[in-house]
């Protein structure tokens, strides 16, 4: 159930284990989060733009696909993190912006010195209970100060969950650095020794991301042209058990107008609910209410990404590198810009050929806006939010004039937060689904927000639902329905 990557990889392993899919989208489109369109003339991801490329499932399934010609990986360009009033290098030795190096956090300029200060008692502190689980803005400001989480650590988590680190889940949201934390005593030993697992685990010199030429979103499309039927702008409204054991699931058009708009009946053997939290809880509540209570427990963030055009000679200096996160302390509306034409060579190529002449030069940049508690700030207009960007670009960079092109793409409620204690909660839902039959549940709700992370678990629930249908049991291709709704946008 569903058209983003979770239920559309759901459906691709359901097609080809000989199931007959049929997925249900309540949007119009196919991809969820990975969508691109045009800017400058060219195409740039509006959502995700890229995928871990330290984690095997994302590249696997592209060179699966047939895709495998199509990698692309990024420019060899450090980032940046903009605190204290200026663009610093990340300290090195650092593993999700937690330090594991104390010198070269005093060189980076990151910290005042009062901050370095305190970081530097972390080796001494005797050691810190850590319980079922814990906060991280907690933890790590137990261990090395407030100020290393405001301005290393919740810049990261901001960007990968435009969360708050006083509220996200330490074992969830660094969970490379969670073991090793329970082990030790100090955390920057933790931190060296979450860096060396991460190290042995990478092929030397492997770069950390990768995407496909045209956009990552591309990888929907791919997805899409599989053996299994989609309907788009197709809402499912209820999700009953049939008196013989199958699935009965009343669907309706999206839009009450549409010809189709008269609930209809879809009969399934087995469903995987690739759905946000809300929705799924909303569909399980008559049949499993305290699942749908943990399920409704989990929150979301809203954020957009805006996308600008520039012509190479507004930079009065463009940084060298790759982008740049933002700590909350400066006062910034961005929380993250990345200089996509730069990070992303096929994009230049592509931007050259678009725009030939040689003395005019493209620039484009990504910029998110938004964190959790921020929804008054996502309220303005598209105009708002890019005149906002471009104000935050001149101040970082002394960009001058203004954007040839801009896009603003707002994903509203587009990211679950990993709050303390969600590993337990996930595991009770899974419990939960489990005892329904023929029924599970995936999506970045639960094991990770990552590309590779939501194509695990959708390979994941493909299994679980196959063992748990009847049909499958015994040689027979069963029917299976994957349904997605999308929460609407601000």
């Amino acid at each position: 159930m569903g058209a983003g990557i979770s239920g559309l990889t759901a459906a691709y392993r359901l097609g080809r284990a000989g199931a007959d899919v049929t997925v249900l989208e309540a949007s119009p489109r196919v991809g969820g989060k990975l969508h691109v369109s045009p800017v400058a003339g060219v195409p740039v991801d509006a959502g995700a733009e890229s995928v871990l490329a330290r984690r095997p499932e994302a590249l696997d399934l592209i060179d699966e696909l047939g895709l495998g010609d199509r990698i692309e990986y990024p420019a060899p360009l450090p980032a940046a993190i903009y605190t204290r009033g200026r663009l610093r290098a990340f300290p090195k030795g650092q593993v999700m912006g937690v330090p594991g190096n104390l010198a070269a956090l005093a060189r980076s300029g990151v910290l005042s010195v009062p901050g370095v200060l305190r970081a530097g008692l972390d080796p001494v502190l005797p050691r810190t209970p850590l319980g079922a689980d814990v906060s991280v803005g907690d933890y790590i400001g137990a261990r090395m100060g407030r100020e290393v989480v405001d301005r290393l650590v919740e810049p990261m988590l901001g960007g990968v969950y435009a969360g708050r680190a006083e509220r996200l889940s330490l074992e969830s949201t660094l969970p490379q650095l969670a073991p090793q934390a329970r082990e030790e005593r100090s955390l920057t030993r933790a931190v060296r020794r979450a860096a060396a697992d991460q190290r042995a685990r990478s092929r030397p010199g492997a770069p950390a991301f990768a995407t496909l030429r045209g956009g990552i979103a591309t990888l929907a499309d791919a997805l899409a042209e599989g053996p299994a039927r989609i309907e788009t702008s197709a809402t499912v409204r209820r999700l009953s058990r049939t008196g013989s054991g199958h699935w009965s699931l009343d669907v309706g058009a999206a839009a009450p107008d549409a010809p189709s708009a008269a609930p209809r009946e879809v009969a399934a053997d087995g469903v995987v609910l690739a759905c946000p939290a809300p929705a799924a809880a909303r569909l399980l509540r008559p049949l499993a209410a305290s699942t749908a209570e943990d399920l409704a427990g989990i929150g979301y963030a809203s954020m957009a990404v805006v996308t600008l055009a520039y012509p190479a000679a507004a930079f009065a200096r463009v940084p060298e590198g790759s982008g740049f996160l933002v700590s909350a302390r400066e006062g910034l509306s961005i929380k993250a810009a990345t200089f996509s034409s730069r990070k992303w060579p096929w994009l230049a190529q592509e931007l050259a050929g678009a725009h030939p002449d040689p003395g005019a030069g493209t620039v484009i940049v990504r910029c998110s806006i938004g964190r959790a508690g921020e929804e008054s700030l996502l309220q303005r207009s598209d105009g708002e939010l890019a005149a906002l960007a471009a104000a935050d670009l001149a101040a970082v960079c002394g960009v001058t004039g203004a954007p040839t092109e801009q896009r603003v793409t707002r994903w509203g409620g587009g990211l679950p937060q990993y709050d303390t204690g969600h590993g337990a909660r996930v595991e009770r839902i899974r419990a939960g689904v489990a005892g329904l039959g023929g029924l599970a549940v995936c999506g970045a709700a639960f094991d990770g927000v990552g590309v590779p992370a939501c194509i695990a678990g959708a390979t994941r629930a493909v299994e679980d639902v196959l063992a748990s249908v009847p049909a499958a049991a015994d040689g027979r291709a069963p029917d299976a329905t994957s349904n997605d709704e999308t929460r609407s946008h601000p």
